[in-house]
């Protein structure tokens, strides 16, 4: 199964500057020094927006979860990075009831 309404995703600025690349973030650092090490930067935070945007889109979904807030995706398989290699992630995105934009929560190696 692909991510329902996966050419709607969204990624939001702050998510990738003050989260995923933050290296200053409680929960965030090192998620930015992971994404670092594969030219990730905040100076060019779009790029990994649109990177984990294809993530969402080409990879299967391997769980699905209904809440009050809309279905929690979680989606596995490979990130395509400016240095070439392709680390292994999970992204997870909400679709909230009644959209056809799912929204990334989070991301992280896997």
């Amino acid at each position: 199964m692909n991510l329902p309404h996966a050419k709607g995703v969204r990624v939001e600025r702050k998510k990738i500057v003050e989260y995923l690349l933050s290296a200053s973030h409680p929960d965030g650092s090192s998620k930015a020094r992971f994404f670092a090490r594969f030219g990730f930067a905040v100076a060019r935070w779009t790029i990994l927006a649109e990177a984990l945007k294809k993530h969402g889109r080409t990879h299967s979904v391997i769980s699905a979860v209904e809440s009050k807030h809309g279905t929690r995706y979680t989606v596995d398989g490979y990130l395509y990075t400016p240095d070439g290699r392709e680390p292994r992630i999970r992204t997870v995105w909400i679709l909230p009831k009644n959209s056809k934009s799912p929204r990334l929560i989070t991301a992280y190696p896997i």
